[in-house]
């Protein structure tokens, strides 16, 4: 009996002295995954030093602190539950069980105790250690793995289900349940990848499916970015953008990099009225597509946007008498990272205290028209003029404002389409697609005018650039073509591009014909005060066949300038191929 406690004493004392002797480590945190591991031993590297990680067996992996001589090692423990910077189980470790290091990635474990943070200690610098292998986690039986997921979050079960649908084996509802579906799911990834199908994810394989689901987002350095300026909290991909300037209502953050990608943070003072005219303005630029999703409610409105070149998604909300919102914009075909990038944008969207000061960016020498707080505004492919020929706003325009557009508008706002085309004569006609009510409409004159007499043409010569229609003044020079043609008459007159398709009005306020576009033939170019207009009786006629009734007038009568001008504002619009 002597012998047998002299014995355990012996082995006591010789653990006691060997536990004084050796470092050890403070273990913090243990985690069921390798991607929460990962995830954590980062959080906490951030914070504290002497950092590690290890795989300890069974699934688990450790986050520890050290090694440590036992005396420091004990002095840190309570030090750090006492300021709560640490989880109040932590305890000591030996560091028996701990196989393969995870973390610091590529450096080897330490060997010798270090010195606590804050401390004068000098640390002893142990021998260059051979970069570690790989990280191999040993499989688990269906049992272990079924233990294993059994420790996970619900977060964590949902991220797991978000990654399987992405991977395509799974299509049901991500609610954190593992049933039927996705055990299934499960399974056919497992054959997907060349493992043993159990229809239980083991560590190592929910590990290998994380990280493939990860993998689109490197380079992509998602970041919380706290903009105090613009009051908006987020998490951007700082990896592709940087901050470029303040223009109100917007904080730029340009590509800083090869791929083309924008964000935008919304904020600006406004109400409910403002947030829906913010909605109307952003749809005119450039980096908003005109295809793809729109809803805008009371307080808020999303714009899911597609093009051929660029995608992006708007989010803006007004509360409190402040608006505050996002815009991510994308290139198009990279849908699987804009979606990525866009979810995480949507989930961390904070507004914090603080808006956007209007005043903040001063006026300089690169203010223009077509800019918008320094962005772009979307410009059609092609403008030129037309006018209304009947009470329900149907427009008379040349075929030259009608060929290769995706889709044409009236005045930049009302969509359009093509009912009638006469490629002949040069004319469409077009249909808005909401109805319209015309002030005035076209009278078109079957009398025949006097040569010389005085005409106008109304027309937008600039596109879009003035608001209203121009009126330039010339005579009839001929009824008729250079080559004796009789569906045109021959104009003295210098009209702009964008004029084509414009009424040409007599000094009475009828419809003599519509303008047509200049063309060159056979390499000649005419003089730039000759034009051409297709006459009034030929356009009626084309008109009736396809059954379009309009309004004619044989009176000649006498109309002065300014009530001319006035008329034709009221006629005239502005055709836009988009």
């Amino acid at each position: 009996m002597l012998k047998s406690f002299r014995y355990a004493f012996f082995l006591m004392f010789w653990a006691v002295s060997a536990w004084a002797q050796s470092p050890v480590w403070v273990q913090i945190e243990a985690q069921p995954t390798l991607a929460a591991a990962q995830d954590r031993v980062r959080a906490y590297a951030a914070a504290l030093d002497n950092v590690a990680g290890f795989y300890l067996g069974s699934g688990w992996y450790g986050i520890v602190l050290g090694p440590y001589a036992p005396d420091d090692a004990d002095a840190l423990l309570r030090s750090l539950r006492r300021q709560r910077l640490i989880p109040g189980d932590s305890f000591i470790a030996f560091g028996n069980n701990f196989q393969q290091q995870f973390w610091p990635v590529g450096v080897g474990a330490e060997t010798t105790a270090q010195p606590l943070p804050g401390t004068d200690a000098t640390a002893t610098v142990a021998d260059p250690l051979p970069e570690p292998a790989p990280l191999i986690v040993p499989d688990e039986t269906p049992r272990q793995a079924r233990a294993s997921e059994a420790l996970l979050t619900r977060a964590e079960k949902e991220l797991l289900q978000v990654a399987l649908k992405w991977a395509g084996t799974y299509q049901g509802a991500i609610d954190g349940s593992y049933g039927r579906g996705t055990r299934g799911a499960m399974q056919a990834w497992q054959v997907a990848n060349n493992h043993d199908a159990t229809g239980i994810l083991t560590s190592a394989q929910r590990a290998e499916l994380l990280g493939a689901y990860n993998a689109v987002l490197e380079g992509m350095n998602l970041q919380t970015v706290r903009d105090d300026v613009a009051g908006i909290e987020i998490v951007l991909p700082t990896g592709v953008v940087a901050f470029a300037e303040y223009e109100p209502p917007f904080a730029r953050y340009d590509a800083k990099g090869d791929l083309a990608a924008q964000v935008l943070l919304i904020s600006q003072p406004g109400d409910q009225n403002r947030l829906f005219g913010l909605y109307e303005i952003l749809q005119t630029l450039e980096v908003v597509p005109t295809e793809g999703d729109r809803q805008r409610r009371n307080s808020s409105f999303e714009i899911n946007a597609q093009g051929t070149r660029l995608q992006s998604y708007t989010y803006a909300a007004q509360s409190g008498g402040q608006i505050k919102g996002f815009m991510l914009v994308w290139p198009a075909g990279d849908d699987e990272r804009f979606r990525r990038i866009r979810d995480e944008m949507k989930a961390s969207f904070t507004p914090i205290a603080g808006v956007l000061d209007p005043s903040i960016a001063l006026p300089d020498e690169d203010q223009a028209t077509d800019l918008i707080a320094g962005l772009q505004v979307r410009k059609p492919r092609l403008s030129r003029s037309g006018f209304f020929i009947d009470g329900v706003g149907t427009v008379l325009t040349t075929t030259e404002a009608i060929d290769s557009c995706t889709r044409l508008t009236i005045d930049t706002d009302t969509e359009a389409e093509v009912t009638h085309r006469d490629d002949a004569l040069g004319l469409a006609v077009l249909r808005p697609m909401t109805r319209l009510a015309p002030i005035a409409v076209a009278a078109f004159q079957t009398g025949v005018p006097r040569l010389q007499s005085e005409v106008a043409v109304a027309g937008y010569p600039y596109g879009g650039v003035l608001v209203t229609p121009s009126l330039t003044f010339g005579r009839l020079a001929d009824l008729r073509g250079l080559n004796g043609e009789e569906e045109v008459k021959r104009l003295a007159l210098t009209a702009q591009p964008g004029d084509a398709g414009g009424p040409v009005f007599d000094n009475g306020g009828a419809i003599l014909g519509m303008l047509l576009p200049k063309v060159s033939k056979g390499g000649q170019v005419l003089p730039p005060e000759v034009s051409f207009s297709v006459d009034a009786d030929q356009i009626v006629a084309s008109l009736a066949g396809a059954g379009i009734a309009v309004a004619t007038t044989d009176t000649v009568a006498f109309m002065p300038p300014e009530t001319l001008t006035l008329r034709a504002a009221d006629q005239t619009v502005l055709v836009s191929c988009w």
